[in-house]
């Protein structure tokens, strides 16, 4: 018996990408618009300038399917000694729960290993408790470190990347 076909093809994004990862990234956080500071939610969902710092700082990644284009979206760069960070997931509503997320992180994780990471963590807002909830079936675990992030409290959640 086959696997089922992955939801996306997941690949590095370009510059061109960027527009289509901005709506990406306000449809997925639009609904919770009202529960972050709007300082928050601005750098959550990025303007065009703001992203294309991230792209020369970071890789972005997409999930791209035959039907919509780009459904989803994740950024990782290594930010110290054997560490990575994961940033700015996001998968469109009609996406979610369909494994692209799942697809997503396993790229960027597979990107951290590549660049001899062996923790990765990310960062992450009381409001996304689906969110919360995948990261932790991927074996993300809390901290315990909580930042500010623009008057609201941000938490951190890491996992040991099996080498």
């Amino acid at each position: 018996m086959s696997a089922d076909p992955p939801v996306a093809v997941i690949r590095r994004a370009t510059r061109a990408d960027l527009p289509a990862v901005l709506e990406c990234l306000a449809a997925a956080f639009e609904p919770y618009r009202s529960r972050y500071t709007t300082a928050a939610f601005e750098d959550t969902v990025l303007t065009l300038e703001t992203a294309a710092r991230r792209l020369q700082e970071m890789t972005i990644f997409v999930a791209e399917t035959e039907t919509q284009g780009i459904a989803g979206t994740i950024a990782v760069a290594a930010a110290g000694s054997r560490e990575g960070h994961v940033r700015g997931m996001a998968v469109y509503p009609a996406f979610q729960g369909s494994g692209v997320a799942r697809q997503l992180l396993d790229a960027a994780e597979r990107e951290l290993k590549a660049l001899g990471c062996s923790r990765v963590t990310l960062d992450t807002t009381q409001p996304l408790e689906r969110a919360i909830r995948f990261y932790e079936r991927c074996g993300y675990r809390a901290t315990g470190v909580v930042r500010d992030f623009f008057g609201m409290p941000l938490f951190e959640y890491a996992k040991d990347l099996e080498p």
